[in-house]
């Protein structure tokens, strides 16, 4: 019998576990999953469990669920891996022998990175949404939050979904507008980026649509230490930026796992092959979804869409071939902005985001890049999708690599390569 293993039954690991047990015979392959718990938690929907938009039930299920039969689900903490036996050894004394690994331990906010983050303020004025906990807290500190200084903060990137800083933003602006309080509350968006987001066209529209909801953009900001005495954070060039309540994103690391196991960079995160997600210190260790460093968003479309090309590369390389699937960074996401709409960005390690249409030309149904109904239905939609197509592994109708189909390339000088006018519509 050959022997698959995989860390992390999260999104890619359990995608990864589903898709490969119907293609690998039971008869020669043994497939087996770890993780700590039984909770899988549909992590999007933390964003919206401030807003009570979702409950905490409608963001948890029982992991053993949606792990395929002939799937050996080991329910322990891992201590480390030894890549040099093959072995990866457990807390509670086991091991567990391997021919091939899948790490699929993800990433973490680390609140204990920043000085003062986790002081006598935290929990109290300083909340994350990153975290299930955090994300359950923060609801009951909203619902008494009436006035003030609410300042949405990012400490560094990479994060788990990069654009889910600044949907929160939008929906905390539409929340206060709807409760009659916005006049109340100044709002402040502080990031370490030089603008709203990473990708030049879309971070002129973002940030054209914070100056349009008069959301205050603070950018270039390197948090150095909070001081929760003053309620402030400061960062490296002295700068302040003062809060009555301050919701933020803790710095983001890959498990401790990877570190103890000598595999990680400065974060913990995998250094693998771009194209192709495999270890580049060993053959046999590929890294998939947030656990690996490769320089694309820290999503769950790029867990799918990078899957499907390492399912197709793992069949070769087992059956002795080449692999030929090369990933293209895919990733696209739905932008939250609040009064029930929403963008969709569609991007890759070499293509920004641009407008346009997705997936078919002209007729979409989605549009990019624009604000509409349709996009925010889009998003609520994807939490059935999850539940009930990506987990167990089932085909969906997209393509894993980025097509330039409906999109729109602008002209050199045209006003969407400087700062496009945000664009609203009933879709």
């Amino acid at each position: 019998m050959r022997r698959l293993l995989v860390l992390g039954g999260g999104t890619a690991g359990t995608m990864v576990v589903n898709r490969l047990r119907r293609a690998l015979p039971r008869s020669e392959w043994e497939i087996t999953v770890v993780d700590r718990d039984d909770d899988h938690r549909y992590q999007p929907g933390y964003l919206f469990l401030p807003f009570g938009t979702y409950t905490p039930d409608q963001v948890t299920r029982k992991r053993h669920t949606f792990i395929a039969d002939g799937v050996d689900l080991v329910l322990a903490e891992v201590e480390r891996v030894d890549a040099d036996t093959n072995e990866v050894l457990l807390t509670d004394g086991r091991s567990l022998g391997y021919d091939y690994l899948v790490i699929a331990t993800g990433t973490v906010p680390r609140p204990d990175q920043t000085p003062g983050m986790l002081g006598s303020q935290w929990r109290r004025s300083i909340f994350d949404f990153y975290s299930y906990d955090g994300a359950v807290a923060l609801a009951t500190a909203l619902r008494s939050f009436d006035h003030g200084r609410l300042v949405v903060h990012v400490t560094e990137m990479p994060v788990k979904c990069p654009v889910a800083p600044l949907e929160f933003t939008f929906l905390a602006d539409a929340w206060l507008r709807d409760r009659g309080l916005r006049d109340r509350v100044e709002l402040v968006f502080v990031t370490p980026l030089s603008g709203a987001f990473t990708q030049p066209i879309a971070s002129d529209q973002l940030g054209a649509m914070l100056e349009e909801r008069k959301i205050l953009l603070e950018p270039d900001f390197m948090v150095e230490r909070i001081d929760d005495e003053q309620k402030l954070l400061v960062s490296y060039d002295e700068r302040e930026v003062p809060f009555d309540l301050l919701v933020t994103v803790p710095l983001n690391m890959g498990s401790e796992v990877v570190a103890r196991s000598g595999l990680g960079d400065e974060l913990n995160y995998v250094p693998v092959d771009k194209h192709t997600l495999q270890s580049t210190a060993h053959d046999n260790v590929f890294a998939i979804g947030d656990a690996s460093d490769i320089p694309a968003s820290k999503a769950g479309s790029v867990a799918h869409f990078s899957v499907e090309v390492f399912v197709d590369n793992f069949l070769q390389l087992v059956h002795g071939r080449p692999m030929t699937g090369s990933f293209d960074g895919h990733a696209n996401c739905f932008v939250e902005t609040g009064d029930g709409k929403g963008l969709l960005i569609d991007f890759n390690y070499d293509t920004q985001p641009l407008p346009g249409r997705y997936p078919l030309p002209v007729v979409g149904p989605l549009s990019l890049l624009k604000e509409t109904r349709a996009n925010h239905l889009g998003k609520l939609a994807f939490r059935w999708v999850y539940w009930n197509v990506l987990l167990p592994g089932r085909p969906l109708p997209l393509p894993a690599l980025m097509s330039m189909a409906g999109k729109v390339v602008p002209a050199e000088g045209s006003p969407t390569q400087g700062s496009p006018t945000p664009s609203r519509e009933e879709d």
